[in-house]
């Protein structure tokens, strides 16, 4: 037996050590220990985060997702794409069973996050120890503390990240264990239990964010990393999850194309000018890990100019490391080859060579490098940690060998406290700006004044609280940034619609639909300002035209029932309604609108019904319950009657109409 199998039976030895009584005492425990301190040291770092409420899309991920209400429900994130926003089902499987825990308690979903991140972290330590790589707790408590990944962690709809990189870690550590196993085919069996294992893992982490589709590449690099050389036997494991891959990777893509929306104008890009970006998203987020400051939810969106020289330097840059490190492998090792391998390699698919939907607002953002910082990160450390070390070894002891121990060992344990102490104070910091929408988009206007996503999104919050004129503020800043956006025209409109001022909002939306005239929104919005007018016939063809090319439009089915309603087409209003309701059963909006029409119509058992399902879908809906005794005092039904007008009160004290109504039906309110 040669050293190196004696070596690697002794490694699966379970690891003891003796205490000075004797006895034995395993590492697990300390190492549980140690595990159990790091968890915490995370969660504490995310209280602030762990607090927070939802941000942006997370209405869409989770709080308006109504494919997490129900079992049907379940088996539309695995088997129907479309019915959520992007084909990642185990994410939207997480979401459905929290949903079934604490329904839409946001606290739950962050606190999932953060632990998700943790254990993250805890599986990199595994994979550095198994790699060998000296330092490996330390860089793991980096990955774990640096607060470029705030944005991960702390926006739940980036549960994609966190869980895909669970997923990601753990495959890695498996088929490391099983490359190890190959190694030796005379000493032990080769490991087909953690092959297939890692596989099925690299399977559920691209179905929580295709990105890990490196994990394959990444292996290789490893592989050739530990080797003085690749066998065709090292690859052929690697083929069936490269394929894997693969497809996943391209339905990820058609996908965000489709049905995200990543297509149009801007993302009509040169193949030069994805290098150009490439190049510099590279250095961007290299600079971003080394120096963690003015981290901001969306970055200015560069001017890619290929007749601007100074940015062919970015790329070239980039080539040069790569070529130099290459060039020098045999001299400084092939780790930072593989390092900057790695981190370009698992950042390529969002170096803009493949159309995403936030290229829309920024060609860079923090959540991106989520995995691929690991590398990059881990380098570091690596190096640092053995700079600080020769340093060390190279002082000379002046008094006793004790004395220069502990100043030896001070000399690599300061530095890296001092390091983990600064990015948990950023971390926590970082972590507060997410704690809801009002914070975090003022925080990035505050940071990248040029953001008119982070303007419109903040009016549509404040506008949503009642702060319209705050919200007008915001609207006309997102517009006089970019003229061309869409939603924020509409959104002025809607604020010139709230004013009654409607013929400077059929102008707004006129103008929204002149710039995307398959804007359903806008269509709808804009046959809405028509009918106020009493331009009907002009109304309802704009407002058709936009059920048409949005047939799940909930809203636009109202409207268009509402404006039918008005030329007392009460037949065509129910059947607007009624494909409201198709589009969004829980509407109770569309079934109170519903209930006028059939009132109108005389048919007020039927309309009965459908106030009560407007009530039943919306408690604390007043005009509804209010409608609906009147229904009852219509039919003689003065109990029913009464027990409606109660809770108009209960509801809203001052609705004066149902005290009065009570009042003449002699009852207390």
């Amino acid at each position: 037996m040669n050293k190196r199998s004696r070596k690697s039976r002794q490694s699966e030895v379970p690891r003891r050590k003796h205490n000075e009584n004797g006895n034995v005492t395993k590492r697990g425990s300390s190492a549980w220990l140690v595990a159990g301190l790091f968890i915490v040291a995370v969660l504490i770092v995310y209280i602030p985060a762990i607090r927070g409420q939802y941000i942006w899309d997370d209405d869409y991920y989770v709080s308006n997702n109504r494919t997490l209400t129900s079992l049907a429900g379940l088996g539309r994130i695995w088997f129907e794409i479309g019915a959520t926003i992007q084909y990642y089902p185990m994410v939207f499987t997480t979401f459905w069973m929290e949903f079934h825990i604490w329904e839409l308690v946001p606290h739950g979903y962050h606190l999932v996050n953060v632990l998700l991140h943790a254990c993250g972290a805890l599986l990199l330590f595994g994979v550095l120890r198994k790699l060998s790589v000296p330092a490996a707790g330390l860089a793991a408590a980096v990955f774990a503390l640096h607060p470029v990944h705030v944005e991960s962690v702390a926006w739940i709809t980036e549960r994609k990240n966190v869980l895909s990189g669970v997923f990601y870690l753990a495959s890695m550590w498996l088929y490391l264990r099983f490359a190890e196993s190959r190694d030796e085919p005379h000493e032990r069996p080769t490991n087909w239990r953690a092959y297939f294992a890692a596989f099925v893992l690299y399977a559920c982490a691209l179905l929580s964010k295709t990105v890990t589709c490196s994990l394959p590449a990444a292996l290789l690099l490893l592989l050739w990393w530990k080797r003085k050389r690749l066998r065709v036997a090292d690859l052929a494991p690697l083929v069936p999850m490269f394929a894997v891959g693969l497809l996943l990777g391209l339905t990820t893509v058609w996908v965000e194309r489709e049905h995200v929306g990543a297509k149009g104008a801007m993302w009509d890009l040169s193949a030069l000018e994805r290098c150009l970006i490439a190049g510099r998203a590279l250095w961007f987020y290299v600079g971003k890990l080394v120096w963690p400051t003015s981290l901001t939810f969306s970055y200015t969106k560069w001017d890619i100019d290929t007749g601007v020289w100074w940015q062919y330097l970015f790329p070239a840059a980039a080539i040069a490391l790569v070529v130099s490190l290459w060039m020098l492998r045999r001299r400084v090792g092939k780790g930072p080859l593989v390092a900057a391998l790695l981190f370009g390699g698992t950042l390529l698919p969002a170096l803009g060579f493949i159309d995403i939907y936030p290229m829309r607002f920024s060609f860079v953002a923090d959540h991106f490098q989520y995995l691929a910082s690991i590398a990059v990160t881990t380098w570091l450390v690596v190096a640092v940690a053995r700079g600080i070390a020769m340093m060390g070894s190279r002082r000379k002891p002046t008094t006793g060998g004790d004395s220069f121990a502990s100043k030896n060992y001070l000399s690599r344990v300061g530095p890296a406290s001092i390091l983990l102490v600064v990015l948990a104070i950023l971390t926590w910091r970082q972590a507060g700006v997410y704690a809801d929408q009002e914070t975090l988009w003022n925080d990035t206007i505050a940071k990248n004044p040029t953001s008119w996503m982070a303007h419109n999104n903040l009016g549509q919050y404040l506008g949503a609280l009642g702060r319209r004129d705050e919200a007008f503020g915001h609207f006309t800043a997102a517009v006089k940034l970019r003229p061309d956006y869409v939603l924020a025209q509409k959104n002025l409109g809607d604020i010139h619609i709230w004013r009654g001022e409607l013929e400077v909002a059929e102008r707004q939306y006129r103008m929204a639909v002149r710039i995307e005239p398959r804007y359903a929104e806008a269509q709808s919005s804009l046959g809405v300002a028509l009918a106020r007018q009493g331009k009907m016939d002009e109304a309802l063809v704009h407002m058709q035209q936009a059920v048409k090319l949005k047939p799940t439009y909930t809203a636009g089915y109202t409207n268009l029932g509402l404006a039918l309603a008005g030329v007392k087409r009460f037949d065509d209003a129910v059947q607007a309604y009624t494909n409201a309701l198709k589009t969004d059963p829980t509407s109770a909006e569309a079934y109170f609108n519903m209930g006028l029409v059939l009132t109108s119509m005389g048919k007020t058992g039927e309309a009965i019904e459908s106030y009560k399902s407007a009530t039943r879908y919306r408690p604390a809906y007043a005009d509804a319950f209010f409608n609906l005794g009147n229904l009852y005092l219509k039919l003689g039904r003065h109990e029913e009657a009464t027990a409606a007008y109660r809770n108009v009160l209960h509801i809203d004290p001052s609705y004066s109409k149902a005290a009065r109504a009570l009042q003449r039906l002699g009852a207390a309110p």
